[in-house]
């Protein structure tokens, strides 16, 4: 196979296409993996993302899934290395992103990296390195409700300084300003004073392309995945335009929704209010009854021919905590992610061959039970989402396409937009 130039590690399933759309949209051609792959990859590719379900796990996991990532990505030559994480700093006081990162810049020997998950687009800002969720700040924005993650502290020098041995530091947006030399001279500055990290600013894509210019030579990028923007312009690529096309579309439309975030209570609401079949998973039910799973399957497939339709567990803020503490924490994620698994593998074998699924754990179950290993990059549906085609891990499966949305993203219609774009 061809030297890749760029290989990727991504710390969940959603966040993964999220980077792939980004760098497809910028001319890579790009292939999505769902975990490290076993044997080299025999097509023509710029860039790689492997998709891991790393961002929730033990510190000591996420660390030896990312550096057996990393050893698989070196061992096809690529010649920069990108962690990705989410762009709203998803983590816990332990990490993952900061043991993650360190363990990368151990093993490419390199004394220094870039933090930074700022994606303008999705209004992702960062100054003064705070994180802002459009105009609010990250531990107003709702993540401070995030079931697993919590995000009580916008100050991103202090959350990832938490989390890391090394010293971190800041690249402010007067810094940024003023272009990528004045980039390239703060990284010399910091690390001459033993800085490892440093949070980017960054407000507008003309930032993130400064940025990217500013970090070339560095053999590790660790961000969201704006500042994917700023990289392919690196390698001088020619633009890739067939690269977003797809097989052609066929098959029944559904929805699986288990992220809880403001977003996508919005948009559940939103598809519901226009009069399409919806159904609620309820866990305390789930949980008294495994029978409800196939149910759901059976009253979803009764309603295919109606046009998409939506199993949800999504719910409000208040709710998750009344389920998590009648259930427990990791034992009502495991349930729902189980149950809304099994639905997926259910529906596709009853016909849906597009398929949205929101929020990145369940996005990881339902990729795993599908038995998904890789994914064809398509057209974006929103800014950090793209349609994509799931190539079969069997020459006896049919492929099919299928859209993987972190919970936070896309417009209150993005249910009922997605399925005409990808037309």
């Amino acid at each position: 196979m061809s030297t890749i130039l760029l290989g990727c590690i991504a710390d969940d399933f959603t966040g993964a296409t999220d980077l792939a759309n980004n760098l497809v949209r910028a001319g890579m051609r790009t292939l999505q993996t769902i975990g490290t792959p076993k044997t080299k990859i025999n097509m023509p590719t710029d860039a790689v993302v492997i998709a891991l379900k790393s961002r929730t796990i033990p510190v000591d996991e996420a660390v030896e899934q990312s550096l057996n990532a990393l050893q698989w990505l070196r061992s096809c030559g690529a010649q920069q290395i990108y962690f990705k994480y989410c762009s709203t700093f998803d983590s816990t006081a332990k990490g993952n992103i900061g043991p993650v990162a360190e363990a990368l810049m151990s093993a490419l020997a390199t004394d220094f990296t870039i933090a930074t998950p700022a994606f303008p687009e999705n209004k992702r800002f960062v100054f003064q390195g705070h994180l802002f969720l459009g105009n609010q700040l990250l531990n107003e924005s709702g993540m401070q409700n995030h079931p697993l993650t919590p995000m009580n502290d916008s100050n991103l020098v202090r959350v990832l300084q938490s989390q890391c041995i090394s010293s971190v530091g800041l690249i402010d947006y007067e810094c940024v300003t003023k272009g990528s030399n004045s980039i390239e001279a703060k990284i010399q500055e910091l690390r001459s004073n033993s800085v490892s990290m440093a949070i980017v600013d960054a407000i507008s894509n003309h930032d993130l392309l400064e940025i990217g210019r500013a970090i070339r030579s560095l053999p590790l990028v660790t961000g969201g995945s704006g500042i994917a923007i700023g990289l392919p312009q690196n390698f001088s690529l020619p633009a890739a335009n067939k690269a977003q096309v797809l097989p052609p579309v066929q098959g029944f439309q559904a929805i699986i929704s288990g992220s809880c975030s403001q977003a996508t209570n919005l948009q559940v609401a939103t598809f519901i209010a226009a009069g399409l079949p919806a159904h609620q998973l309820d866990p305390f039910v789930l949980a008294k009854d495994p029978g409800t799973i196939q149910q759901l399957i059976d009253w979803a497939t009764s309603h295919l021919d109606q046009g998409p339709v939506l199993i949800y567990s999504t719910t409000l803020p208040e709710t998750v905590k009344m389920i998590q503490l009648g259930l427990g924490i990791s034992q009502a994620g495991n349930l729902i992610e189980s149950a809304l698994a099994t639905i997926a593998s259910g529906l596709v074998a009853a016909g849906v061959q597009q398929l949205i699924i929101a929020g990145g754990e369940v996005s990881g179950a339902c990729v795993q039970a599908l038995g998904i290993e890789q994914l064809q990059i398509g057209p974006q549906i929103d800014p950090g989402v793209p349609w994509c085609y799931a190539n079969p891990d069997s020459s006896e499966k049919e492929g099919f396409h299928i859209a993987l949305k972190s919970g936070n993203f896309g417009s209150p219609d993005f249910f009922l937009k997605s399925f005409g774009i990808l037309q």
